[in-house]
């Protein structure tokens, strides 16, 4: 082990100096991680190569290795890191509106999975619901925002990756990333989704259990309740609440909103959706949905120690705190456990990203474009494998960018919230069109740039215009939770009655949070231009075509392709 001293400016603040661990030892604790993965990914036979397999594990995949998947792949690097930064920015109720929401999201998606699984029990991806449904433009809609998705998500955990390297051992940045992206992408190229389901179960085990041994670890050996009785005075009188007006309108609305899209458009999602025996979803997401919020808000909770001791991050860079943290006060054997247990979580979502975006590729790239009828599984195989190692070369690219993980998170899950609405009324309503859901989408997005970056002045007319579909998008996000749990008439009812009874309350106020303005606009516009483009069509959607135009690619014979599978219409 290695002593790195860290220095602060302010004398009220006291001096750290944190472990690190020596190359050698990190370089084998990599191996030791990756290999293994590899070995147990090498257990999937690889002579009956199967596409249906490659993309969904044949839907018939149990609770356990569903539960353990489905938490594997929602915590995340990022929900380490980011769940730090938001108690250390915002106090004690930073990991709360963090970690519950992004729980209570992963509960919300299944009643609307179990819609999917009705409508297309052999589909691969959501945008190829969408395909059946509308047509290619929305199903490219879907499948590019998918895209853009995915490899930001890839960029954010391989950037974690090169953090907790270059904090925790001599190596540099560079180093992390790099080994990260290969070691990923070698336990995942040849299998897919069924590499990526196996070793989440090991990956899952490991995380839950390390940060049960962690957390208390570093609460006590920096000082247990000392922690709160003399840290009291560093954070302010928001910070000290669990009721922090500042915290919910900064961090917990807006990302409750991005999660909400997260759960609707993110395919690493879709894929477990579509993996799970269809009798074991409801199981399976309730899992999954306390075993997210009990991990994310305990491991929230170090960023808060770390504000209320004085911790500054190094380098000014909050993604440095949990392992800046776990170096300070841990040993150096559980310096090493704590460096696995983030290493299984960046890699367990990262292997999700190479197979959602590999499926992506397959289905509705190739499978539903550009085959043009004549799908060859074996084709079809290698366009998921090429996918799988230019996303990798992406993701290292983007990930020398380091740009802050929270920022980005809540970013791109806003931008999704434009497709939220015209998907889940697509699966519902026959009324809804194409046309409705293309220019929905559009619309939408341009409200969202021009509010989050203030393209325009947000004065006068335009800021009452926009807090008026904010209002409107806040009545969207809480009536699809309604309908989704309790029906259409509830969720009509308090669809309308949250969006009248936020009008006023917005005018003149949301203007000053553009953050949570641009993401409320998302939904509102996007609701409002759908719905009015939908409501005058004469023409309903049969659903039960959707069934027949989404069907299995291989038949069980390999290099049989199933017929109905590549029918357009």
């Amino acid at each position: 082990m290695r002593r790195r001293h860290l220095s602060e400016k302010s004398l009220a603040v006291p001096a750290f100096e944190f472990n690190q661990l020596q190359s050698s030892t990190v370089l084998l604790l990599l191996l030791a991680f990756y290999g293994g993965t590899f070995l147990i990914s090498t257990r999937i036979g690889r002579r009956k190569e199967n596409v249906d397999g490659y993309m969904t594990s044949s839907s018939q995949v149990g609770f356990g290795v569903s539960a353990a998947s489905m938490t594997a792949t929602w915590i995340w690097a990022a929900s380490f890191y980011a769940a730090a930064t938001s108690g250390y920015k915002y106090g004690i109720s930073g990991p709360i509106h963090y970690g519950l929401w992004g729980a209570l999201m992963i509960l919300f998606i299944y009643p609307f999975g179990r819609r999917f699984r009705a409508l297309a029990p052999e589909a691969h991806t959501l945008a190829e619901i969408m395909h059946a449904r509308h047509g290619r433009s929305s199903q490219l809609i879907l499948a590019g925002s998918n895209i853009v998705g995915s490899v930001i998500s890839l960029m954010a955990n391989f950037t974690a990756a090169g953090a907790l390297v270059a904090m925790l051992s001599p190596l540099d940045f560079v180093h992390g990333v790099l080994i990260a992206g290969i070691g990923t992408l070698s336990y995942t190229l040849w299998s897919g989704f069924r590499a990526s389901l196996l070793t989440d179960v090991v990956q899952v085990g490991a995380m839950m259990g390390s940060a049960a041994l962690i957390i208390p670890l570093v609460f006590f050996s920096a000082g247990g309740t000392e922690i709160f009785t003399q840290g009291w005075e560093r954070i302010s009188a928001d910070q000290s609440t669990f009721f922090s007006k500042q915290a919910f309108l900064e961090q917990g609305a807006p990302y409750f909103v991005a999660v909400l899209a997260y759960a609707i458009g993110n395919q690493t999602i879709a894929q477990r959706l579509f993996a799970v025996r269809e009798d074991l979803i409801k199981p399976t997401f309730l899992a999954a949905t306390v075993s997210y919020g009990a991990t994310v808000i305990g491991l929230g909770m170090i960023g808060v120690f770390a504000l209320m001791i004085g911790m500054s991050p190094a380098d000014g860079d909050h993604n440095n705190l949990i392992p800046q943290m776990a170096s300070t006060y841990l040993s150096p054997f559980v310096v090493g456990i704590f460096f696995i247990m983030v290493i299984g979580s960046l890699s367990s979502t990262a292997d999700s990203d190479l197979s959602a975006l590999s499926s992506i590729m397959m289905t509705d790239i190739y499978g539903k474009n550009l085959a043009r009828g004549k799908v060859r599984p074996a084709t079809m195989l290698w366009v998921g494998r090429i996918t799988m190692i230019v996303a990798t070369t992406a993701g290292l690219i983007f990930a020398s960018f380091r740009i802050d993980i929270l920022d980005l998170l809540v970013f791109v899950g806003a931008l999704w919230g434009s497709i939220v609405f015209p998907v889940i009324a697509s699966v519902y309503w026959n009324k809804v069109t194409n046309r409705a859901f293309t220019v929905a989408v559009a619309v939408s997005l341009v409200f969202f740039i021009v509010a989050r970056f203030q393209l325009l002045p947000i004065e006068g007319a335009l800021a009452i215009l926009l807090e008026v579909f904010a209002a409107l998008g806040a009545g969207v996000v809480l009536g699809l939770m309604a309908f989704g749990f309790f029906g259409k008439r509830t969720g009509l009812t308090v669809g309308v009655v949250a969006a009248l009874g936020l009008v006023v309350p917005m005018l003149g106020f949301l203007r000053d949070y553009p953050v949570l303005l641009a993401s409320l606009n998302a939904y509102g516009v996007s609701t409002l231009v759908c719905s009015a483009l939908s409501i005058g069509n004469h023409k309903p959607f049969d659903f039960n075509l959707i069934a027949k135009r989404v069907t299995a690619f291989q038949d069980d014979e390999p290099g049989t392709v199933a017929a109905a599978s590549v029918s357009d219409r």
